[in-house]
Formats: structure tokens, C-alpha cells, sequence
């Protein structure tokens, strides 16, 4: 199977109409939103243009995406996904907030570890909710701190949020820190809610472990819009380790997109070998970048992760705003750390879900930018 990320050159990719190409001027080199410089696995391409060509383009109905998905979370992580457990969505972060709205108190807040998704933030918040931070402690979950805001929250059914593998960081959460977690929960009447958007995206020497596997009151949001590029066909899975997704408004039902599910399907059921390469790719990239800062830009922290087409640089030495700096000096786009919360000023979000040409010519940019 053929590297997906070396099979796109820059000049078709500069043809593409998506945020990642429009948002910054064609000497840019856009290394900052969550999308991948791939073409289509060819299964995803083929059942999408089957849909088109039978003119399919109606209502998503049935459980297909969910059967698939539980196929895929019994043959890569050993776990049975209780598909009568489950709900379709729209995306994982409209997800996210349905369920924060099911299973929360009127006004309750809602638990983060940053940095972390600035969603988590954003969305919350358009609630009319707070945040409140737990923060990481090295990159993993700092369970006394976690312990600490569980039990000082005072509010009706909190919520929180985890990340799972996490982002911006690439932590893989281990069984140990997971279980730990759901103890704390329980303890304290927490309910927790996992965004597991990133889960295809471990590097296979590393074991993903599903947060429901851990804990039988939790709840998850999965997709496959992350390990295959899909986020134009939204679609997602909500899951359940309790019946409460029955009470989700029917309404929430509508939001998928047909396209989305066929396309996630196919992914799921017949995407693995394309999967496996672009696991392998991102190793070696991840190797690629390290090498390349320790060479030229050795002022940059990164410690290269097991998870997600995201790489976490810490600019601090360089920068108090290192995304501007980046971008105004070398015409390289990355993520500013600014907005995943505590912990994130002075960083950068890098992605490197694109071939090592760009991720050499967007090092020696950042390096000559000095």
C-alpha cells in the first residue's frame, strides 16, 4: 500500500476549497487545522460515488455506521460496542453537547483537562456554561487534581470532558488512568462524556482503550472523520454505557448526513489496510519532525506521541505568540497554543498529517524565520 500521504502534490492541494486553503495566501504553508493532505481511501470513494450514481442522496436510515464501527472497535481494540447503545449525531461536538444537555443539571459546569480542544471551550460555553480547568501534568491526566475539582465542584450532575487520545497533546490514556478516572467519577458524581474522535489514529505499538471498557456509566463520541478525512460527510456516533441516549430529542436524529454514513461505513468495514499505511506514515513523521527540530530549530520542545496527525511544540524559548511569529516570518500556519486553555500559551499546534516535503520546507521556513 502506497504512503496516502505522499500521493497528493502541493499544486493540486493548493486547488482545494476547504478552510485548511483558503484562510491564509497561497505562499502560506498551511500546517494549522485538522485535515489531512490525502486523497480518498478507495473504498470510501467508491461507496460514495455508488451513492451518487444510484442517486442516493435521501435520509441516512438503519444502523449501518454503528454495526461498522463495532466491527472495527472488536477486530483493533478487543471491545464490544454495544450498538443498542447508541445514537447518530451530526459531528462529535454537536455530539457532545446534546449529551451534555441529556445527562448534566440545569447550568451545571463542565470539567476540561487543557490544553485541550478549543471546542470544548467554545461549544460549552455558547451553553451558557462555565469551564472549569483540571489541567494535564506532564502531557497525562493529573488524577489529584482531578480528585480535588470533583469534589469542590458544587453543581447539579457536572460533566466531564475527555479527551481520548487526547489533543492537542497525543496522549494514548492508559487502562490504569482510565479506570482510575471512572473511580473518581463514581465517587463523586461526575458523569463523564469522551471525545474519541482521534481513536483510529493510534499508532499501532500502542494500545487505545475504549473509555466505555472502563467504565459502565460513561459516555463516548466516535467517528471516522479523523482517520480518514471525512469531515466534510459528517456524521458520528454517539454510545452509551446506560439507556439514556433513548431520551435524546428525535430531532438530533436529523443532523447526519446520508453521504457521511455511507462514507464513514465503508471506511470502518473495508479502510483498514489504507489505515495502516497512513498509521506507519505518521510514525515516520513524527520521526521526521523530531529530527529536523533537533537539527535546525532545537529550541522547540516536542516529544513525538502515539496518537493523532498532531504533533504539540513548545515555542516558549522563541516566542511569547509563536504562531504569529511563524506566520508573519516564515509563511508557515500552525495552530496557536493560545486557545487550548492553561498550558497552551507559547505553543503551537503542527500538523503533520501531510508529506515529509512540506514538513522539511515548514521546518527549514520556521527555522530561517529566526
Amino acid at each position: 500500500m502506497l504512503n496516502p500521504l505522499t500521493q497528493v502534490p502541493l499544486e493540486r492541494l493548493r486547488r482545494r476549497t476547504s478552510v485548511k486553503w483558503r484562510q491564509f495566501p497561497d505562499d502560506v504553508l498551511p500546517l494549522w487545522v485538522a485535515e489531512m493532505d490525502v486523497d480518498l481511501a478507495d473504498p470510501v470513494r467508491k461507496a460514495v460515488a455508488d451513492a451518487l450514481e444510484l442517486g442516493d442522496t435521501g435520509y441516512p436510515a438503519g444502523n449501518d455506521y454503528q454495526q461498522a464501527l463495532a466491527a472495527f472497535a472488536q477486530q483493533r481494540w478487543g471491545w464490544q460496542l454495544p450498538v443498542e447503545r447508541t445514537a447518530l449525531v451530526s459531528d462529535v461536538m454537536l455530539g457532545i453537547v446534546e449529551l451534555i444537555k441529556l445527562v448534566s443539571g440545569p447550568g451545571a459546569p463542565v470539567i476540561v483537562s487543557p490544553p485541550v480542544y478549543p471546542p470544548f471551550y467554545l461549544f460549552v460555553r455558547s451553553m451558557g456554561r462555565a469551564v472549569v480547568e483540571a489541567p494535564l501534568r506532564l502531557g497525562r491526566l493529573d488524577l489529584n487534581v482531578l480528585e480535588w475539582t470533583f469534589q469542590h465542584v458544587k453543581a447539579d450532575r457536572p460533566v466531564y470532558l475527555l479527551c481520548n487520545p487526547q489533543n492537542p497533546t497525543g496522549t494514548v490514556h492508559t487502562a490504569e488512568e482510565l479506570s482510575a478516572l471512572a473511580s473518581l467519577a463514581q465517587t463523586y458524581g461526575v458523569r463523564v462524556i469522551a471525545d474519541e474522535i482521534h481513536a483510529p489514529l493510534v499508532s499501532r505499538s500502542t494500545r487505545f482503550v475504549p473509555y466505555l471498557s472502563v467504565d459502565e456509566n460513561g459516555m463516548s463520541l466516535m467517528s471516522a472523520s479523523k482517520g480518514w478525512n471525512l469531515a466534510a460527510m459528517r456524521a458520528a456516533v454517539a454510545i452509551s454505557g446506560t439507556d439514556d441516549l433513548a431520551r435524546l430529542p428525535e430531532e438530533v436524529s436529523h443532523g447526519p448526513s446520508h453521504f457521511g454514513t455511507i462514507a464513514h461505513a465503508a471506511a470502518l468495514r473495508e479502510g483498514g489496510e489504507w489505515l495502516d499505511a497512513l498509521l506507519a506514515s505518521l510514525d515516520d513523521n513524527r520521526k521526521l519532525l523530531k529530527n529536523l527540530l533537533t537539527e535546525h530549530l532545537p529550541e522547540i520542545g516536542y516529544d513525538p506521541s502515539e496518537a493523532t496527525f498532531l504533533a504539540w511544540l513548545d515555542c516558549r524559548a522563541l516566542s511569547d505568540d509563536p504562531a504569529a511569529f511563524f506566520v508573519e516570518r516564515g509563511k508557515v500556519a500552525l495552530m496557536s497554543g493560545a486557545g487550548f486553555g492553561s498550558g497552551g500559551a507559547g505553543h503551537v499546534r503542527f500538523n503533520i498529517g501531510t508529506s515529509p516535503e512540506i514538513i522539511t520546507e515548514a521546518v527549514r521556513r520556521m527555522a530561517a524565520s529566526r
